[in-house]
């Protein structure tokens, strides 16, 4: 049986740019590791299928050989699921980000960032707390996560609401889907948040210190607990799954890997990417598959620069790719891939559906090559490699077929 290391760089792949002399922040990075990788084999998958929204849940499960189609249900119940939130039959789960909003006016309330200019753990923490004490509302409960990301289950919910990620709007006027004339449940939970996160010592606090302050609460990416098999009764494979983000821990839950805590590992710019890596190879020495996420690249993407996104890509290669192909030199049969999930160009600031690059190799392969072609989106295109079934592709790279 062998052993498999798979490396997700959240949103890595974009669209060429003009600050960039017409290349990609993948072509422009300095990637000696993945490029080493995409010398032995390297190619292109389409992760989102016709017709499905391009989020990081349906791209994710599409990597790991699931049909998106038949198990999401949203990326609410994922989350619940990597907190340890048992879903009744009748609960729906949302996704509930402390953002920041700019009230110009009652016809102009602007999506300024949908982190709260990256809130801290405890910062949110706190503020969820205060949230869950003020609002009580039947059949509702509040569940805090990681820095601006949140969880709020709903016994019988209004799981068909029409919900909005907050990361597609940056920049956009709100005041329409939040107008009380619409008479929506959810947008009334939000507007219900903003009088008790005003005045909160947590956004006084960072007021005084000029940082965007977390004034609203965002419902978005609600379902009812999906139906999956797990990665096991697929693939027979034992696995693990390293990521500070509660979505792709939540996979992980469903998938029945292993959840490795990493210290310091925050789903932003200043992740512990040495930490990341290092806790692979530990993995792999028990376990047959393990799943590495980073979402820094993304974050980056989300906030439209293109400097902090070559910068995670390039900490990405160095820390997290170099230190596990180091770690697994003496592993001989070890494969490892590096993909980019979905793309997320800067010029959109929001994800994308078009097929992205991956590389995959086995140790041996990776020891005798010499270079050649660099692990970005043209060469991933100019190789005639792709996948547009990603149970084929999961597949190809596990060596067998389903």
């Amino acid at each position: 049986m062998g052993k498999y290391i798979f490396m997700v760089g959240d949103g890595m792949a974009d669209y060429p740019l003009s600050e960039l002399g017409g290349k990609t922040p993948l072509e422009a990075a300095e990637t000696p590791n993945m490029d080493r990788i995409a010398s032995c084999r390297i190619g292109l998958v389409k992760t989102i299928p016709d017709g499905m929204q391009p989020g990081s849940d349906v791209a994710n499960l599409s990597l790991l050989g699931y049909n998106p189609g038949r198990c999401v249900t949203g990326r609410g119940p994922l989350e619940a699921a990597s907190l340890g939130v048992k879903l009744g039959p009748d609960d729906v789960a949302f996704r509930m980000n402390l953002v920041s909003l700019d009230f110009k006016g009652p016809d102009e309330i602007v999506m300024l960032s949908h982190s709260s200019g990256d809130i801290s753990t405890p910062e949110g923490g706190e503020l969820v707390g205060e949230l869950s004490r003020r609002i009580r509302r039947p059949g509702i409960s509040m569940y805090p996560g990681v820095a601006y990301r949140h969880l709020l289950v709903w016994n019988k919910g209004p799981a068909d609401n029409g919900t909005v990620p907050p990361h597609d709007v940056l920049g956009n006027n709100m005041a329409e889907y939040l107008d009380p004339k619409r008479e929506d449940p959810v947008t009334a939970f939000m507007r219900a948040s903003w009088e008790i996160l005003k005045d909160h010592p947590v956004n006084k606090k960072r007021r005084a210190l000029g940082l965007k302050e977390a004034n609203s609460a965002w419902l978005w990416g609600q379902g009812k607990a999906p139906k999956m098999q797990s990665f096991a009764e697929m693939f027979a494979l034992t696995g693990a799954v390293i990521s500070a983000v509660d979505l792709l821990k939540g996979i992980g839950a469903y998938a029945g890997f292993e959840p490795i805590n990493v210290e310091g590992a925050t789903g932003y710019l200043d992740t512990n990417y040495r930490g990341k890596g290092e806790a692979a190879c530990e993995a792999i020495r028990r376990k047959d598959f393990v799943f590495l996420h980073v979402e820094a690249p993304d974050e980056a993407s989300h906030s439209g620069n293109w400097r902090e996104k070559i910068r995670a890509i390039e900490n990405f290669d160095r820390m997290v790719v170099g230190t596990v192909l180091e770690g697994i030199k003496d592993m001989p049969g070890c494969r490892v891939m590096v993909v980019s999930d979905h793309l997320t160009p800067i010029v959109k600031k929001t994800h994308s559906p078009e097929p992205t690059p991956f590389a995959w190799a086995e140790v041996e392969e990776i020891r005798s090559s010499s270079g050649g072609a660099g692990f970005n989106e043209g060469s991933a295109l100019k190789s005639g490699l792709f996948f547009d079934d990603p149970q084929k592709f999961i597949g190809f790279f596990l060596g067998r077929r389903r």
